[in-house]
């Protein structure tokens, strides 16, 4: 049993409260510094598009016990036009990873990164996609642990190999062809789609990597790097719940989630869970559905799908 709230094994993969998907700093060195209990994980995941490879960070200094994590080759499939830059790994890669972490049955996982747990909720996402119940992110990440006066080690950590069973399916995915039908309605109806980039990539002012410019017509933009505070700390609960709200998110509401290749977009999945809400993922996201050039692209801040008479960006 997890020395965490005896809520979080019990709670839904996609997470019920802020305490089932976030760990503070202060919390996660008590459990390191404790003696017994549940056998804990800590997976370093730090990544950026401008620095994909943590690995040299990781070495020069880690939480103590910390594996490192790969995005690029442990989060993530393949990439391919057809299935964007980071498609969903198979999930007997993601088992095998998994495992070499040292990740066992029952085990407590904590991730970070230090940007926020904005690369770190890639993995947080994935684990509970595949099937591990209690998964954490830390609440601001490294600058949290320094913050508290936690100890870095350097070098790499050998670890037991765990014996993990994973099985997809832990969290809801949207593929291209659901998010299609969300994109021709003009409101939305009872669905949202939200796209987490920057305004600049969502209005096609800036697109520094995929192949067209703009967001899938009725997105509505909802910057991932809104829900941090400036410390990089979530928001609280109240300001996140505004902040979905102005973007159309509501009871009974299905909200779909997308960002540039379905990294940053699952640290909006996990905000979202951290107030209540349950979110799918679209794993493709823009790096999948501008690689096709009949798919239709908008530009601009208006969210709502052009009108035949006003058709948007010409393809």
């Amino acid at each position: 049993m997890s020395t965490f709230d005896s809520d979080a094994v019990s709670s839904s993969a996609n997470g019920a409260s802020r305490a089932t998907v976030l760990i503070t700093a202060q919390r996660l060195q008590e459990l390191l510094g404790a003696d017994g209990g549940t056998h804990l994980v800590v997976l370093d995941v730090r990544w950026s598009l401008a620095e994909p490879d943590g690995r040299r960070f990781y070495i020069a200094g880690h939480i103590p016990g910390a594996q490192y994590v790969d995005l690029d080759a442990d989060l993530s499939g393949p990439a391919a036009p057809e299935t964007g830059r980071h498609p969903l790994p198979d999930v007997a890669d993601l088992q095998a990873a998994a495992r070499s972490w040292g990740v066992g049955a029952g085990d407590t996982v904590v991730v970070y990164d230090d940007s926020g747990g904005t690369a770190a909720a890639r993995a947080w996402w994935l684990l509970r996609w595949g099937g591990i119940a209690d998964v954490r992110i830390l609440d601001g990440g490294l600058a949290a642990w320094h913050t508290i006066g936690g100890i870095l080690e350097d070098g790499a950590v050998g670890v037991t190999p765990g014996d993990v069973t994973l099985t997809a399916g832990g969290m809801p995915v949207a593929d291209a062809a659901r998010v299609a039908e969300l994109a021709g309605r003009p409101d939305g109806g009872a669905a949202v789609l939200l796209d987490a980039r920057a305004p600049e990539r969502y209005s096609g002012e800036n697109e520094p990597i995929d192949p067209r410019a703009g967001h899938i017509p009725g997105a509505h933009n909802a910057p991932t790097v809104a829900n941090l505070t400036e410390d990089l700390t979530f928001r609280p609960a109240e300001q996140l719940r505004e902040r979905f709200a102005e973007a159309g998110v509501g009871p009974d509401v299905e909200v779909v989630v997308y960002c540039g290749s379905g990294v940053t977009a699952a640290h909006e999945v996990a905000a979202l869970a951290s107030i209540g809400v349950p979110a799918t993922l679209y794993p493709g996201s823009w790096s999948q559905w501008s690689a096709d050039a009949a798919r239709p692209v908008a530009t601009g801040f208006d969210p709502r799908p052009p009108s035949a008479e006003s058709p948007g960006r010409p393809e």
